[in-house]
Parts: structure tokens; sequence; C-alpha cells
């Protein structure tokens, strides 16, 4: 009797492999065909996402949506990638205002995004969210992304350790008040005033921005060492540098929550989407927390700025292109859905309508019983644009590094020559800036020679 010649082992796996390609020819389940595809980096954003989907299906027989929470950089690595190489992509993707300027690299006819600026205008949504926030999204008059939010920037206070000692935040106007009261209860490393940090420049960005400055004008040309970009670095070094700093920096997560509980750190900077973070990380301090409005550069002056963002954009590969905007639509616009929403992120939306909605004056227990919506959304009209381009990640990475060199300077010289040392340090960021835009022939800012 002839044998299988390697051995029963053997002649058991070749049976085993085909009795199993048998089960799977027979009962192959067709792949579930999906209408739309999204993708989303913030959990919070799937899973509220996840929570509004099977209404929009509903209402649209036959139409399947498939949301996908997708890690942050792989949204940028993986969506770049697949526009340059005319891959399948997502139908609509949510990207970081930090990532949105790296899709605008180019000529503006290989953005792969879809322009929605005719949608928006004809839809009336110009008119009916914060203006604003479209600055970031918009390259040579094209709009290419729907703004998720508008993330204005308060001060999250110790109300009860400010109060003790006899502080009255509504009482600061202005950052001269806010540093007259930093001293009296600033005790060097013991307590700070305000979280400031030496080193990255979030905190330095909003005080950039409230100041009216940024990284890149309309056209697209570098200015961070402009006049403005100046003296807000002249303003900030000394608040976290040199023997008369009010501002330390301990980092973030338990770190953070124990300086806050302990009284090491009586100020933050707190975008609306980090006081949900505070109130998940630092739930004892529920009642002794308060917001108050930036203190304004000068009498009169506006009183928040702008830190984080998101975007929303539909693929130009798309095959259900005005299927696409009704979805966006739907996730963006429905009052009712955005009040929900806030109430698990604290996010205020751009659209000025959904403010009215009970969900945003409703008093909060951990903030004194302060109606959080409604201290956001009496700022939201004032948040200062943001304007993007494809080299801003390396404009804040050159303007970090010249805070890091002038925080050194400060600190070992303190006020002799720092503005001539600050002047030229920043110049020095921004030429490099310039010099790799100066290298893509796509990217010419507007008013620039050829």
């Amino acid at each position: 009797m002839p044998t299988f010649p390697y051995g029963k082992a053997a002649f058991s796996f070749v049976i085993l492999a085909l009795v199993s390609g048998l089960f799977v020819t027979l009962h192959r389940v067709e792949p579930r065909k999906t209408t739309l595809t999204m993708w989303t980096f913030a959990d919070t954003h799937y899973e509220s996402y996840r929570k509004a989907l099977p209404a929009f299906e509903a209402a649209h027989p036959g139409v399947t949506v498939k949301v996908e929470h997708v890690n942050i950089q792989a949204v940028t690595s993986r969506l770049q990638a697949a526009f340059h190489a005319n891959l399948n992509v997502p139908d609509v993707v949510e990207v970081e205002i930090g990532s949105a300027g790296s899709f605008f690299r180019g000529p503006l006819e290989h953005v792969g995004f879809l322009d929605l600026t005719d949608r928006i205008k004809k839809s009336g949504l110009w008119e009916r969210m914060v203006q604003s926030r479209f600055a970031t999204y918009t390259m040579q008059g094209h709009i290419f992304g729907l703004p998720h939010d508008v993330h204005p920037v308060v001060l999250a206070c110790r109300r009860d350790l400010l109060e003790k000692a006899g502080i009255d935040i509504n009482s600061i106007e202005t950052w001269d008040d806010f540093i007259k009261a930093a001293r009296k209860v600033t005790i060097p490393g013991k307590q700070y005033m305000l979280e400031l940090s030496d080193s990255g420049t979030d905190n330095l960005e909003v005080m950039l921005f409230q100041r009216g400055g940024g990284y890149f004008d309309p056209e697209g040309r570098c200015i961070f060492d402009n006049e403005i970009g100046l003296q807000t670095m002249l303003f900030y070094v000394p608040l976290v540098a040199g023997k008369d700093k009010i501002g330390s920096t301990l980092g973030s997560n338990q770190i953070l929550t124990q300086a806050v509980e302990q009284g090491y750190m009586l100020c933050l900077f707190a975008p609306d989407w980090r006081t949900k973070s505070m109130e998940r990380d630092i739930p004892r301090m529920s009642g002794n927390m308060a917001l108050m409005p930036l203190p304004a550069v000068s009498k009169g002056g506006i009183r928040t700025s702008t830190w984080g963002g998101t975007m929303l954009g539909i693929a130009k590969k798309t095959t259900h292109p005005d299927l696409a905007w009704e979805l966006a639509q739907y996730l963006y616009l429905n009052t009712a859905d955005l009040a929900n929403r806030f109430k698990d992120t604290n996010i205020i939306p751009p659209l000025k309508e959904a403010w009215n909605e009970p969900a945003f004056k409703e008093p909060r227990p951990y903030w004194s019983n302060q109606p959080l919506g409604a201290v956001y959304a009496k700022l939201a009209p004032q948040v200062p644009p943001q304007y993007s381009s494809p080299y801003v990640v390396t404009a804040k990475a050159k303007f970090g590094e010249a805070l890091v060199s002038c925080v050194q300077y400060y600190n070992a010289n303190g006020a002799n020559g720092f503005e001539d040392y600050a002047r030229k340090r920043i110049k020095q960021s921004a030429d490099e800036v310039r010099r790799l835009v100066a290298r893509n022939p796509y990217h010419k800012p507007q008013g620039s020679e050829n």
C-alpha cells in the first residue's frame, strides 16, 4: 500500500489545509460594502461619531459609513502617501491643525482635498461659523477644511488659594495686573502663579496669537521675527527665566495633578478641551477651580487666544462628494448633537447658533458653578486667526530653538543686552525657515520675489 513520502504528520497538515480551504470556499463571507469611510485621530471624536452615525444611515437608506480611529501621526503620513501615490483614501478625514498646512505643499491643483469654498459660502456657513477658524485651512483664497472647533484659551485658577491670598481674579484686566498679583504669591521653587514652559512653544504661542502675531501671514510669508514676535519673546522670557520669574512647568499627567493639588501651580492656560482633561485628571479640585479670561495685553484688548484645532476635509478622490458633504454638515451642524458632545468634551463648536443650547449655559460644580460653555462662547468670536503653511511645523521648531536660546541668555545675563540678543536670535530662526521655503518652486508667498 503506497504511503505519503513525508510522514503522517505532514500528511495530516495537507489534509487539514484541504479541508479548511474547502470550508472557506463554501462559507465565504462577502465583504461589507461601505459607502463612506471616515478617519479621525481623536478618541473623543470617534466615540461621539459612532453614536451619531446610525441616525445618518437611517436617513440615507442603503448608505453605510465606517468611522476609523487612526493615530494622529498615521493620519498625516498615511494620507500624504496615499495622496501622492494615487492610492485609495478615506472619503472624509479629520486633520490636526498643526499638520493641516503640510497637505498644502505644491501647486494648488495637487491638494488632495476637495475645495469647499463654494459649498461653505452657498450654505451660509461663512456667516454662521467663527470666520477666523477657516484661516488655517485656506490656501490662496481656497478653503479646504471645515473647522471642528474654536478652542478659546482662558486661565484655569486655584480660586480658593488665590482668594486666601487676597487676590480676586475678576479684578485682573491686563497682564500687568496679573504679574503684580503674581509677585504676591510666587515663592521660588515652591509656588508659581502660572504654568509656563521655558523650552516648549505651546504657552508662548498663546501669547503670540493673542497679540495678533503668528508664524506666517495670510500670504504665506514667515513673520515670527517681526515686531510682534520680538515683543512677545521679550515679554515672555522674564516670566519664566531669571530670579523674578512667576512661571514654571512640571510636565503633564500625574506630576501636573500633584502640582495643582498641592498649590505649586496656581494658574494654567486652559483651552476648552483642556478643562475636560483637568476634570478627569484632577477630580479632587472640584469646587476650588475657576476660569478667568486671559489678561489683555493692554486695557481694552482681547481677552483670549487659541491653542489646538481640527479640520474636516473631503478627499478629492471620493466617489460621493455630495454625500460626504452631507455627512460633514450632519456631524458639524446638528446643534443637539453638538450640545451632547460639549457635555462629553467641553469643546466649543464654531457654529455660533449652537451656543444657544441649554448645555452651554449650565453651571459646572467643578468650576465653582461657572457656566463653562457661556464663558468660552463669549470669548470665541475674539479668537485670532492662525495662518498656516506647509512649513509651519518647521517654524514652530525654530521658534522653540530661539526660545531656549533666549532663556539661556536671560538666565545668564538678565535684561542686559537681552533685546538685541533676542532680535538677532529670532531673526536667525526665521531666516532658516525662509531659506527652506525659498527652495520650494511651488510655494511662492504672495508679494515675494521670483
